[in-house]
């Protein structure tokens, strides 16, 4: 894979970006192994925007989602901080929100 050869100490950012866009099309294309596949999670979430967003009441997000009405509040109001794997599951939220949903039906 061009990965490999052009991540060398000393090449270009472009090399960089290029070898990223050669990652990326493999992805694209399944010849990429799914092994080595990063998920991105980014170190913030508006939680507040992904509720908004929902169009749901922090309750209602709550209850649909699997959280409890005061980890809402505390996010939305920075007391505290969502964990890791929960600020991927709100980044799933809000970017799919129905199909979370269907998942989660019983």
């Amino acid at each position: 894979m061009v990965t490999k050869k052009l991540r060398r100490k000393g090449h270009s950012p472009f090399a960089e970006i290029a070898s990223g866009l050669a990652d990326a099309i493999s992805i694209a294309k399944g010849e990429a192994d799914p092994k080595t596949f990063r998920a991105h999670v980014p170190d913030d979430v508006d939680v507040r925007a992904v509720r908004k967003k929902t169009g749901l009441s922090q309750n209602a997000f709550a209850t649909a989602y699997g959280f409890t009405p005061a980890a809402i509040r505390d996010w939305e109001q920075h007391r505290r901080t969502p964990d890791r794997s929960t600020r991927a599951y709100l980044k799933v939220i809000e970017k799919k929100p129905d199909a979370v949903q269907d998942a989660l039906r019983t």
